[in-house]
């Protein structure tokens, strides 16, 4: 616990002689009056210091230890500036941490503790350093308000950071800025690693989604290497990082139109060192001017970013084509699909693999049938028929464009993360390459 300057707060405790100290425990806890969190602490002139619960131990506990528990004993109040914590509360999870030090800490501000309350603190949160992310449903009750912001000092001292935060829903606004207030602490700027890869960003108005690690770690693993990409939904970089540093492309075009989240990629882009590799197109990627340059395209955006197939279709390199990496929410429903997959003559039609996560491998000379990987079980037919759909409107949009006829292949179909029940985020590697012209 910490008081508003940040000292340590004071733990109060009585001071008795030490042949009398299983005597006062006995009776403290008794009681319900002795404070398990810390340790019986020796004191000078052969006292020790039992702590115990609440503000102020009333006199008639005093009196008793005094009078009829010990007689004769040394019976006073002090307070332990530096209270050590026992062996049992070092035991304890954060969370269970949390709920004695709040509790403690309410009931001694004659607030009474209650199911309600206990049952309204975080069970879980993010870290990010020195600053800790608490989800939108907790500290919801009424009371909590009139506890602010000692609150909010009290939870940060238990659980071990100096600023807290506590998120609410996405904003509908486009820039998907996320409903993030600042409980404690003077601003919302922090860094995080991943795959050795430094992401510096306000938490307070830039997404950061730890879900997306299995795809970031997937593309950081691809053959770029001497490749042009455009990442049309940069953000801070989640993507545009991985390509450079670790996939080796030799340069990224990295769209992104929140003011906030360019502020982070750029300062992201030099403490990584690939500054010199990477353009910031900032504003609304639909007007771009940039065409005929991309080798990969790279549409990281949920629920869906459809409106921003066009323009990946414009960059593609006209001459040689390249691969869209399609980010979707795809819905699915269990208990719909009771047969097996190529029961019926319907399904073989519309579903001619065994369910596998779909890979296809490109060689020369060979068939689309027989490129096709057989598929996973994790696969779900709504991803595959989603896959069909986007691909049959690229090739079209891919015609539209540049006059002439296009094929396209589904590489790769990748499950991300589940978003919401029955909602999947999955990736889409579609291969889109130019026909040569008959002559």
């Amino acid at each position: 616990m910490e008081r508003e300057g940040g000292e340590p707060a004071a733990v109060v405790a009585v001071v008795t002689e030490r042949r009398f100290t299983q005597r006062y425990r006995d009776y403290l806890d008794k009681e319900k009056l002795l404070d398990r969190r810390y340790r019986v602490e020796k004191m000078p002139e052969g006292t020790v210091a039992l702590p115990v619960l609440g503000a102020v131990l009333p006199e008639q506990h005093l009196r008793e230890l005094r009078d009829r528990v010990a007689p004769g004993s040394t019976c006073r109040l002090t307070r332990l500036l530096d209270p050590v914590p026992s062996k049992k509360a070092l035991g304890r999870s954060p969370a269970q941490r949390l709920c004695l030090e709040v509790s403690r800490w309410v009931e001694g501000r004659g607030v009474t503790w209650s199911a309600e309350l206990e049952a309204d603190l975080p069970r879980s949160w993010q870290r990010h350093g020195n600053l800790l992310l608490l989800s939108e449903v907790c500290f919801q009750d009424k009371q909590w308000k009139n506890l602010e912001p000692e609150l909010w000092e009290i939870v940060a001292s238990a659980l071990g950071v100096q600023r807290l935060a506590k998120r609410g829903r996405v904003s509908p606004d486009g820039t998907r800025t996320p409903a993030v207030t600042l409980l404690l602490g003077d601003d919302g700027w922090v860094e995080h690693v991943d795959n050795g890869i430094r992401y510096k960003f306000d938490i307070t108005q830039c997404m950061f989604s730890f879900g997306n690690i299995t795809e970031k770690l997937r593309v950081a693993s691809l053959p770029y290497a001497g490749q042009v990409l455009v990442d049309l939904y940069a953000g801070i970089g989640y993507f545009t990082l991985p390509f450079l540093v670790h996939a080796g492309a030799a340069f990224v075009h990295a769209c992104e139109w929140n003011r906030h989240a360019v502020v982070a990629l750029r300062s992201n882009l030099e403490i990584n060192g690939v500054a010199d590799r990477c353009q910031i197109h900032f504003g609304d990627n639909r007007k771009l001017k940039l065409s005929n340059i991309a080798d990969r395209v790279n549409l990281g955006l949920i629920p869906s970013s459809e409106e921003g197939w066009p323009i990946a279709c414009q960059v593609l390199r006209k001459d040689a084509g390249g691969i869209l990496h399609i980010h979707q929410n795809v819905e699915s429903f269990p208990g719909r699909y009771l047969q097996p997959p190529g029961s019926s003559e319907t399904e073989k039609e519309r579903w001619p693999y065994p369910q596998q996560i779909i890979t296809n491998q490109w060689e020369n000379g060979t068939t689309s049938d027989s490129r096709r990987k057989v598929l996973s079980a994790t696969i779900k037919p709504e991803w595959h028929r989603w896959a069909e759909s986007a691909e049959t409107r690229i090739v079209t949009l891919l015609q539209q464009l540049h006059g002439k006829r296009w094929k396209t292949h589904i590489l790769h179909i990748q499950p991300v993360k589940s978003y919401a029940p029955h909602v999947d985020h999955i990736v889409l590697d579609l291969e889109c390459r130019p026909c040569p012209l008959i002559v």
